[in-house]
């Protein structure tokens, strides 16, 4: 088993940042993805953004620009999520996910942090 856990989530003001930290521990095998999404309530669960095994990343269009994702060089099992620019349309829980390649593919998922953004 895997466990994920997030902190640095909270109340901030628009225009405002935060920035969120997932740490994974427990059997890992190797890391394919570690990411971060959001799901407000009512709404779907959607991709903020990505890290994958080589390196590469990608972005929910709402986000780009305003949000950057990346891995702790000392511990390849932490991930960042840098928020600049937040709007009220960010306010959601934010979900840490990783895949983890075994034998098979098997994806993880973190409880969550509250991320409320004022007006």
């Amino acid at each position: 088993q895997v466990q994920l856990v997030e902190s640095g989530g909270g109340l901030v003001q628009t225009g405002g940042s935060l920035r969120l930290s997932c740490t994974a521990s427990g059997r890992i095998d190797r890391i394919n993805t570690m990411a971060w999404y959001r799901q407000a309530p009512g709404k779907q669960r959607e991709l903020v953004a990505a890290m994958h095994g080589g390196g590469d990343t990608n972005y929910g269009d709402s986000v780009k620009g305003r949000f950057l994702i990346s891995r702790d060089n000392n511990r390849k099992n932490t991930v960042y999520l840098q928020m600049n620019l937040l709007k009220p349309e960010d306010t959601a829980n934010y979900l840490c996910y990783l895949q983890n390649i075994a034998l098979t593919k098997t994806d993880y998922w973190g409880q969550g942090t509250q991320v409320t953004v004022s007006s």
